[in-house]
């Protein structure tokens, strides 16, 4: 049945060389071609599916559809993808001009900003640790943080270890809030909350215990028990941070220096 009004020709039946045409050959889409962008790419899906230590440069490859040896024309080893992993997180990210007014303030946005980065793929603090950021590519970074440190009045010998310092303690913070990730994931969770998953039920069990300790043995365990803990990584790391900074801060020269007043 049609909606061809009435009266209208029925349309002729295939002609015989129709009939006789082969189908057409289903084109398969172009593939992209690969590039070290895509290698990169597939590596960090990889690295977010299996972690560092499932990831490999034959899952990387399985993961573009291509053989092992097509991924060496990009990258000459499992090494230097991994340090083309670390610099691609700082593309786009650019250091203010130094000011040394507020230098505490660069410097706590500069530690944020890199905890963030290390946070938008697993076990990057991992990688962070094992690569120092001396290639072409990150130089830039190392020497405007060392102006902010510089201008801001520090001795040389101190700006040259605060560097350090701050990035030691952004990896291991989110080398910490990894590991409780992949607890929530091997716990059932999905792994994507920053918190840790368990942590309030831990904190009021600790909290509890902390209380319970015999006074006379543990007077300031007893004293700070809720204190111990706390709800929040940012919390946690914004403290923490700023023990770094006042600790930086006492060895300007101006002692008003050491004051906080953007804390």
């Amino acid at each position: 049945m049609t909606d061809a009004p009435a009266g209208t020709p029925a349309p002729p039946p295939p002609s015989p060389w129709e009939r006789e045409r082969p189908a057409r050959a289903r084109v398969a889409p172009a593939r992209a071609p690969l590039s070290r962008e895509r290698v990169v790419e597939a590596a960090f899906t990889v690295l977010d599916r299996q972690g560092l230590d499932g990831l490999s440069m034959r899952q990387v490859a399985a993961e573009l559809g291509v053989t092992v040896s097509a991924l060496y024309a990009h990258v000459s080893s499992k090494d230097d993808l991994l340090e083309l992993m670390y610099t691609r997180l700082f593309d786009g990210f650019t250091m203010p001009e130094p000011d040394p007014e507020r230098w505490r303030e660069q410097v706590r946005a500069y530690a944020r900003s890199g905890r963030q980065r290390l946070l938008s793929h697993r076990d990057m603090a991992r990688i962070s640790m094992a690569h120092v950021p001396f290639t072409a590519e990150l130089l830039p970074h190392v020497e405007a943080l060392l102006a902010v440190f510089r201008t801001a009045g520090l001795p040389d010998h101190i700006a040259a270890e605060a560097g350090d310092l701050i990035s030691t303690y952004i990896d291991g913070f989110v080398l910490e809030e990894g590991m409780w990730r992949d607890r929530a994931g091997r716990h059932g969770g999905d792994g994507s909350s920053l918190a840790r998953p368990d942590w309030r039920e831990m904190a009021e069990e600790m909290q509890n215990y902390f209380a319970s300790l015999p006074a006379e043995d543990f007077p300031h365990l007893r004293a700070l028990a809720g204190l111990m803990v706390s709800d929040s990584s940012d919390q946690r790391f914004d403290i923490g941070l700023e023990i770094i900074l006042r600790g930086l801060a006492s060895y300007l020269p101006d002692p008003a220096a050491c004051s906080s007043p953007d804390a």
